[in-house]
């Protein structure tokens, strides 16, 4: 079985409930990348039959025992199944949702990755086979799919006070995004500092945070960001800030916002930037998933998404998986942007803005501490009648 394209961004699309990453064949000889959070829906009702039940617990362990990054812990995971399934741990799941779930919940227990998930499809999925190209029909539906979604850039904005605001909630492929990226930069452009909401990014395509981060620094230096160590082939693909981008490059304060739900690829972009002290993360600690793969068509109904790969940052030879980014300034989610914004605010204070521009930092500052003040009070209690 050949997995789909390595990638941060499991199942991002939603074609029969299938991701991107299991419609889109890796082209020959070629190791994509997706890094990406497992999607929350409920799985169709997909009914199976012993026979249907113990060929998908069979091919899972395969996929395991054949792709999983650690191949040690790939083996134990595809042992663990095949014991459960000799047990009869699996015979009273009666529907393909059911048994993902449960393979889901031990391939986890065992191996704390993740990323390791299924995905459930009513239609049957497409094929992956690296020797047929995609159709136009399905490149174009998939290209629709992320245009639609703005390519993960759902809010832009100049705060008060001349601090810019961005939010992404995915990091779509670059090859796609990269016209939205660059019009996002312009926008930002004549900001003062910028903060970047990751809150609700669940991760997407790492060319696109390679994209990103490069537009946070010079061109004058090309700066080793994050390797993939794969174990196909045993080779390590590195990614490098990019010499030529078509928009401005940022060189103000950066803010990064993270929650328990920012997670793979998001992470990468938050931990990149506080490695290199390019960026202040601000909020929740990360759901810590590093260890990037692609998708396994397990049969017509059911994918696999396998983690091939892992991420090796080149400064701390390590990445976040299972502990999380730990942010700069810890503070609750709901108060990540408050607390940011009032830190670039503060820091712009007396740095030579004219008059109009000094009161409305000093308006924006009293008002994000009254927010903050009002968020820290305790409730009052209500009485019902």
């Amino acid at each position: 079985m050949r997995a789909a394209p390595i990638t941060f961004a499991l199942f991002l699309g939603s074609l029969a409930g299938c991701g991107a990453a299991a419609r889109r064949p890796a082209a020959r000889g070629a190791t994509p990348i997706v890094e990406g959070k497992p999607p929350a829906t409920a799985h169709p009702k997909v009914p199976i039959d012993a026979a249907t039940r113990t060929r998908l617990i069979e091919a899972a362990a395969a996929a395991m025992e054949g792709g999983y990054v650690f191949p040690d812990l790939g083996g134990q995971a595809a042992a663990h199944l095949r014991d459960q399934a000799a047990k009869g741990a699996y015979d009273a799941l009666v529907t393909a949702g059911a048994l993902t779930d449960r393979l889901t919940a031990d391939l986890r227990e065992l191996t704390h990755d993740k990323h390791i998930a299924f995905i459930v499809s009513a239609q049957p999925l497409p094929l992956v086979d690296d020797d047929v190209a995609p159709s136009p029909e399905d490149l174009a539906a998939e290209a629709r799919a992320e245009a639609v979604a703005n390519f993960g850039f759902t809010r832009i904005e100049r705060l008060a006070g001349n601090i810019g605001y961005l939010r992404l909630d995915a990091f779509m492929q670059a090859a796609l995004a990269g016209d939205t990226a660059e019009a996002a930069m312009r926008l930002l452009a004549h900001t003062d500092a910028l903060i970047i909401d990751l809150r609700g990014n669940g991760g997407g395509d790492p060319q696109m945070v390679q994209l990103m981060v490069s537009y946070l620094h010079p061109a004058t230096t090309q700066i080793h960001i994050n390797d993939f160590y794969l174990r196909d082939g045993d080779a390590t693909v590195q990614f490098w800030t990019l010499p030529a981008l078509p928009g401005p490059r940022y060189a103000g304060d950066v803010y990064v916002l993270t929650s328990g739900n920012t997670f793979s690829a998001a992470e990468e972009y938050a931990y990149d930037l506080q490695v290199e002290h390019r960026g202040h993360v601000v909020g929740e600690v990360t759901g810590g998933g590093a260890n990037p793969g692609g998708t396994v068509r397990l049969d017509d109904h059911v994918a696999m998404f396998v983690p091939f790969g892992r991420a090796i940052n080149p400064e701390t030879k390590t990445n976040w998986e299972g502990v999380g980014v730990q942010p700069d300034v810890a503070v609750a989610a709901p108060l990540a942007l408050d607390t940011a914004y009032l830190a670039a605010l503060r820091s712009r204070v007396g740095k030579g803005a004219d008059a109009n521009l000094e009161g409305e930092i000093a308006t924006a500052i009293a008002d994000a501490e009254r927010r903050l003040a009002d968020a820290a009070r305790p409730a009052r209690p209500r009485h019902g009648r």
